[in-house]
C-alpha cells in the first residue's frame, strides 16, 4: 500500500461515525474503570494514613489476622475482576466494532 493510500484510508476511519462511537465507548468505559480502581485504591490508602487501627483490629478475639488482610486481598481480586471486565468488552463489543470499521473502510 502506498503511502498516500495509507493516508486516504486513515482519513476515512477517523470520518467512520463508528470509530467517533468505539472511541467514545472505549474511553467512558476505561475512565468508569479506572475511577473504580483509583476510589478503591485511594480509600485503602486514606484509611491506613489517617485510621490504622481499623486494618489493625482482630478478626476475632483469638484471631491472629487484622482485617487488613482481607481487604488487601479483595483490593487484589477487586482489580483482576475490573481487568476480566474489560477484556470481555474489549473481545466482544469493541473487536466487533473495530471489525465493522474496517470492513466499511475496505
Amino acid at each position: 500500500m502506498n503511502p498516500d493510500a495509507r493516508g486516504d484510508a486513515y482519513e476515512r476511519i477517523r470520518k467512520n461515525p463508528k470509530f467517533a462511537e468505539l472511541v467514545r465507548k472505549r474511553g467512558r468505559f476505561c475512565g468508569l474503570l479506572s475511577a473504580a480502581v483509583f476510589g478503591v485504591y485511594f480509600a485503602f490508602i486514606l484509611i491506613i494514613a489517617f485510621a490504622p487501627e481499623i486494618f489493625g483490629t482482630s478478626l476475632g478475639p483469638n484471631a491472629v489476622t487484622t482485617i487488613g488482610i482481607p481487604v488487601g486481598v479483595f483490593i487484589i481480586v477487586f482489580a483482576f475482576v475490573l481487568t476480566g471486565i474489560y477484556v470481555r468488552r474489549a473481545n466482544g463489543e469493541f473487536d466487533r466494532l473495530t471489525k465493522e470499521i474496517l470492513e466499511d473502510t475496505e
